[in-house]
């Protein structure tokens, strides 16, 4: 019989992760490689995920997160990830409502806000308006703003018009933002002024239902832009709510992610080949 590890699957808005406890995996004398990852992720053979994130704790702080996306590589960030590790840690007693936590781009706050939970971002670089890919895109404008990771967003008129698969690869692998690329965001204004979102990310290599960084950067830019008032809300691909706080972002921004943090099973996953 094969050794097992039990896991969390749970979804910030769509957005969805394989959740392990960082000390069950020290118990177990495992260490997961990124072949493993792939394959927990993986939405035939696995679990399935859009992203694998290890909870742990910390020596400086309540705990600590370590994001990997789908294709086993480790990322640096990952706003929905983030939420749904407050409150899987939450749910561990690693913390109580509020807790400040470690990630790889630093450190994060987090805090239950009703049914939502709240986190902050690190700060944002790398705003750049009117960027230029050198492949020739149908799109009039092209913004770029690294909220955690590297984001274009592209507003357009008709969100249910943009070819996604054939666009998303394009620009995301684009010369022009390497060497690491970029996730590639298209937004819409609704005529009741509801943003629309739609994402391809890196690591996932596909349109997912949400992406908390990737919203975070579409309202810094709105904002920037002075199309959107924050908090700006947006309507993710999974009919979801994302909501982001920015202060100052003709300046220096300070960002904050609130959304749902659900989840939907959890189970005990074999580990072994």
């Amino acid at each position: 019989m094969g050794r097992t590890l039990p896991f969390a699957k749970m979804h910030g808005a769509g957005n969805d992760f394989v959740m392990l406890d960082g000390r069950h995996l020290q118990e177990a004398g495992v260490v997961l490689d990124r072949r493993a990852i792939a394959r927990l992720c993986h939405r035939q053979k696995g679990i399935g995920a859009d992203g694998l994130i290890i909870v742990a704790p910390d020596d400086d702080l309540a705990f600590g997160m370590i994001y990997f996306n789908s294709d086993g590589g480790e990322a640096d960030m990952c706003g929905n990830g983030a939420r749904c590790t407050f409150a899987f840690a939450r749910a561990a007693g690693l913390c109580g409502d509020a807790a400040e936590f470690s990630t790889a781009v630093g450190r994060l706050q987090g805090a239950v806000a009703g049914n939502d939970v709240t986190v902050s971002l690190p700060p944002p670089r790398n705003i750049k308006l009117d960027t230029a890919p050198l492949a020739e895109t149908p799109f009039a404008r092209v913004h770029h703003a690294d909220t955690g990771v590297p984001h274009l967003v592209i507003p357009v008129d008709q969100l249910e018009a943009v070819d996604v698969p054939r666009w998303g690869p394009i620009l995301r692998n684009d010369a022009a933002f390497a060497p690491a690329g970029a996730n590639v965001n298209w937004v819409q204004r609704r005529d009741d002024g509801l943003w629309l979102i739609r994402t391809y990310e890196r690591g996932v290599e596909a349109e997912t239902l949400a992406c908390g960084t990737g919203a975070s950067a579409a309202a810094l830019i709105l904002a920037r832009l002075g199309e959107a008032a924050p908090p700006v809300t947006l309507l993710t691909r999974g009919g979801d709510r994302l909501t982001i706080g920015v202060e100052d972002p003709a300046g220096s921004p300070r960002l904050t992610l609130t959304g749902p943090a659900v989840t939907a099973f959890r189970g005990e996953v074999d580990i072994d080949d």
